[in-house]
């Protein structure tokens, strides 16, 4: 079977600190949840609680207001003791409800009933995604509700749904691990929303070392009735990026004679929300992180409910064998740095790492000393020293190719001055907007 990849430049690496991917453990059940506002693109959700109420396990608690905002539900029942606030990269602050864990559960422990969805309307499926706050649960989070309703201008004559099973980053194990122990809802996921969007047909592009996975997936689809097929792509990072795999199905298109048509994108951990959602009657009160990194005792895949600290995962793990020297949310390449282990779990956490001084490299940044390195690795075929030196001229020009960059970070990982090539870069063409 003929495997698709991006042609030119991009990475391959391991991490030995990542957790193994063969089975999940669920983590214990927070005392003390800290469950933010805005977990998701846009505002904040304007709470609909106040200090001193008590909540119930999978209740509203905020409500979405205006566009790319979405409903925030309690994970567990409990008194909301307070209410915190705090800034957030870019100058924006949110807000989080604390809730102290007391009373019973509505949906752990308990048997779970699947309601029938068959006969819904697709007007129906998209405003149950909306009111359980469905968003996608990877990057910034977009609503699912929008990502809908975008998909009214679409000018194509068919939308493809296509389920991302791509594992270009050893950090994405979480996603593998849902595959896995949640194979049948990703796949009934898929299946609802392809109703809920009009799609016509399923593509599940996944990683050609994991091929058993996506035969596995292929042939749950076959008890549905909507035409789903299997795409091997590459695993070399940045496959699974928008651009790059929209390269490899646009030539699958081409060889397999299929018109695609548009393209609507989502990963396993969103569609699996979706079949929780519409089959359960569940918000997300939880999901899949891989913990680990080398200041991790024992890394693992856990099962956490939204709203847990950091510091309470970290324990879960065995603590940490050292201070670690830097501590994110995602991928070492692109992970967001965080300071305070009180900073919770939110929808779109798909790992938490912590590192040791020698696992994040150095921190001094050189002179540039045109290797050709950053060259080499670019996927979009740009020249990251030239377009870098020419931001940073004396006169502050903006390269005219700054727009082409996606912020892989490819050419900052192999830059041996440590230059902030693809940080800079993305920085000057947000400016530019």
């Amino acid at each position: 079977m003929k495997v698709y990849a991006f042609p030119r430049g991009g990475i391959t690496f391991e991490d030995p600190t990542v957790p193994p991917k063969d089975a999940s453990v669920v983590a214990f059940l927070p005392g003390i949840s800290v469950i933010p506002l805005a977990q998701h693109t846009g505002s904040k959700a304007q709470p609909v609680v106040s200090v001193g109420d008590y909540v119930k396990e999978g209740m509203l608690i905020g409500r979405g207001k205006g566009p790319l905002s979405a409903n925030v539900h309690a994970p567990v029942p409990g008194k909301v003791i307070r209410m915190v606030s705090w800034e957030m990269a870019g100058g924006t602050t949110n807000d989080a409800l604390v809730i102290r864990m007391e009373g019973s559960f509505e949906k752990l422990g308990k048997r779970e009933e699947r309601y029938p969805w068959e006969a819904l309307a697709p007007r129906d499926l998209q405003w149950l995604i909306a009111e359980y706050g469905i968003v996608e649960m990877e990057g910034e989070g977009c609503p699912l509700a929008d990502v809908l309703a975008s998909l009214g201008s679409v000018q194509e004559d068919s939308i493809t749904l296509v389920v991302r099973c791509v594992f270009d980053d050893p950090w994405l194990v979480a996603d593998y691990v849902v595959c896995q122990e949640r194979l049948k809802a990703v796949v009934e996921g898929s299946i609802i929303m392809s109703r809920a969007s009009g799609v016509s047909r399923i593509v599940y592009a996944v990683s050609h070392k994991e091929r058993n996975l996506g035969e596995l997936l292929l042939a749950e689809s076959k008890s549905w009735d909507i035409p789903a097929s299997l795409v091997l792509v590459g695993s070399r990072y940045p496959q699974r990026n928008r651009r790059e795999l929209e390269l490899v199905l646009r030539e699958y298109e081409k060889k397999e004679g299929l018109a695609l048509g548009a393209l609507l994108i989502q990963g396993p951990a969103t569609l699996a929300a979706i079949y929780d959602a519409i089959r359960l009657k569940k918000p997300i009160l939880d999901r899949y992180i891989a913990v680990g990194g080398s200041a991790v005792k024992t890394p693992q895949v856990m099962k956490v409910r939204i709203g847990t600290r950091i510091g309470d995962i970290f324990a879960e793990c065995g603590g940490l064998v050292k201070e670690p020297q830097r501590i994110a949310f995602g991928s070492p390449l692109l992970g967001r740095t965080v300071v305070d282990l009180d900073e919770p779990v939110i929808k779109t956490s798909y790992a938490v790492i912590a590192l040791l001084k020698g696992q994040i490299g150095g921190t001094v940044t050189r002179s540039c000393i045109s290797c050709g390195e950053c060259r080499t690795v670019c996927p979009v075929g740009l020249d990251p020293e030239a377009v870098f030196k020419q931001i940073n001229g004396p006169e502050q020009a903006v390269a005219d190719r700054v727009a082409e960059c996606h912020g892989c970070g490819c050419c900052e990982v192999v830059c041996p001055s440590r230059l902030p090539l693809s940080t800079t870069i993305v920085q000057a063409a947000s400016r530019r907007n």
